[in-house]
This record gives C-alpha cells, structure tokens and sequence, in this order.
C-alpha cells in the first residue's frame, strides 16, 4: 500500500497540552475518515 507525507504548520503546537492536541488529532482523522476508509493515520512525527 502506497504511504504519503502529509504536513501541516500548527503555530506554537510544541507548547500546546494534551487536550489541543488530542482535538487537533481527532480533526484529522475525521478528516481522513471521509476521504475513504481505506485511508488511515500510520504515523506522526
């Protein structure tokens, strides 16, 4: 299976807390969800 890179620039997500992050996470995976289910978040970095 094909793997992309996808980026974003979150001004300041390095001094974010867990709650932030956690609802910037569950915004892309809604995101990826209604592209298709065959679409899934493998990794962050």
């Amino acid at each position: 299976m094909p793997k992309f890179i996808i980026e974003r620039e979150i001004p300041g997500a390095g001094k974010l807390t867990h709650d932030p992050l956690t609802g910037i996470s569950k915004k892309s995976c809604g995101v990826l969800a209604n592209l298709g289910p065959q679409i899934q978040w493998v990794e962050s970095s």
